[in-house]
Parts: C-alpha cells; structure tokens; sequence
C-alpha cells in the first residue's frame, strides 16, 4: 500500500487500483479529524459515543480528501456477517441495515464503512465496471464474506473472477490477533492451508491472520490478483483506531470506495 495525503488528511491506497484512474478508493488512519480522545481524531463511528457534530465534520473531511460528495455515500450497518448489499444511485445517504459488504456498478454511488481492527476487503472488476467493499472480522472471515462478496459480483454482474482486482487493507495481526479454539474452529474450515493463518500460542490460543484468511478464500473464488497491505493496526494504535489495543474505547476509520464519472 501507499501512503498518501490530500486536504492535510493522511490515507492509504493500493497500487493496483492507482492504475485505474476511474476508481477513488483509500483507507484512512485516525488522523486528521476533529474529534477528542479517546476518538482522536478522525473518527467516523457514530456508535461510539463520538459527538455526532465531530463525526459529521470528519465525514466531511473524508469526502473532501477524495474529491467527493457527501450526499452520494452509501454505507451500512455493520454486524459481523456476510450479507452483501447491492446498491446503485437509489441508496444515495442510506445505511444497508446488517450489512458486512456493499457493491455496485454505478458511477458515483460511493461505498464507505468503518473499523477498528477488522480487514477491510476491496474489489473491482475493471471489465465489467464493479466494485466491492466489505468488513471482516473473525466472525466474516468464518462466514467467509469475502466468497459471498465474489458470489453477488457474478449473480448481480456476471464478473468473471479471474479479471477482478483485490486489496486486504490494515488490519489487527497475527502479531496482535491472539483468539481461543473456539474462534480457530470456526475458520478452520475455510482454509485450505490452515497452518499459513492459524498457528498454536500456547494454552490453547492461536494467532490468526486474517489477511491469510481471506487470501486464501479469494483465491478460492478465482482471483489471482491480490495486493495485501500487511499494517497491523493494533502495533500502529497510534496510526489507526484498534479495538484490541484500545480495549475497546475507540473510533473508527474510514475505508472508501467509489467509481468516478469521467464523461
């Protein structure tokens, strides 16, 4: 990934999608904003206990740094699953209720959701003009959302997954990602390699990478392009908003997808 800055406002990008000039993507960091700790600064979460007045301003910081209209967001209302909402112009200043994952094929119509130690997943087909984003923690990752975000771009599309272009931005380690067997069970069985993603720490934990995780359910589906921005953001706490290295008293970044209209 590279890190950029527009606006004064500090974001990260993927080289791949660089390339296409008609798509506006970018994971931000929490820095930037307006808010207080313990959600300085750029914290977009408004369930958090933010003031709404802070949130709405960086929203607007958000939108400015990329150059877009704040009216023609579309996000959701994210629960730890795998429903993926397929949304156009219509949802304009909608929240998708229980929503993990959003795609469209319309210009304009620009997705965004939020984190705080969960991988935020991005796509594009550049052949059919679709774009993916989506949220996964643990509980995606076993529900493996990246595979259902794949299975809504060919049912709603017709993408053909050997031409789709994707990107795992910042997200909690393995360095950092310590979970029980619970947790490692329930992955377990989407994996291929599971030794690549989940290793034994001891007493009966593991590390899990989610990065790996949802590699390997990618490549799974067919998509053979995969960049990977492996920043922890629980080691950069300082950087992003972590849930785990906050103890749970944080923000929440903001990862944005969009395809411009260059008519």
């Amino acid at each position: 990934m590279i890190r950029r800055e527009a606006s004064g406002i500090p974001f990260y990008s993927f080289k791949a999608f660089d390339e296409h000039s008609e798509i506006v993507h970018a994971v931000f960091t929490r820095l930037g904003g307006v808010s207080h700790s313990p959600y300085r600064a750029l914290n977009v979460g408004s369930s958090v206990g933010d003031a709404p007045k802070a949130v709405e301003e960086n929203c607007r910081l958000v939108c400015q740094a990329m150059s877009v209209s704040g009216t023609q967001m579309v996000t959701a209302w994210q629960v730890h699953g795998n429903n993926v909402g397929v949304v156009d112009a219509r949802a304009w200043g909608r929240v998708v209720q229980e929503t993990d994952a959003l795609i469209t094929n319309g210009l304009e119509v620009n997705l965004i959701l939020r984190f705080a130690d969960c991988l935020p997943i991005f796509l594009y087909d550049p052949q059919r003009r679709v774009i993916g984003l989506g949220h996964a923690g643990w509980r995606g990752t076993a529900a493996k959302l990246a595979s259902q975000m794949v299975s809504a771009m060919i049912d709603s599309f017709g993408c053909d997954p050997s031409s789709v272009l994707a990107g795992l931005g910042p997200a909690i380690g393995p360095c950092c990602y310590e979970v029980g067997r619970d947790v490692a069970q329930a992955i377990q069985p989407t994996l291929q390699n599971l030794q690549s993603a989940i290793q034994p720490c001891g007493d009966g934990h593991f590390s899990l990478d989610l990065w790996e995780a949802n590699r390997q359910q990618l490549r799974d589906r067919g998509i053979k392009q995969i960049e990977v921005g492996r920043v922890c953001t629980a080691c950069h706490a300082d950087e992003f908003f972590s849930h785990r290295a906050d103890k749970g008293n944080t923000g929440r970044f903001a990862a944005l997808m969009g395809i411009r209209n260059s008519s």
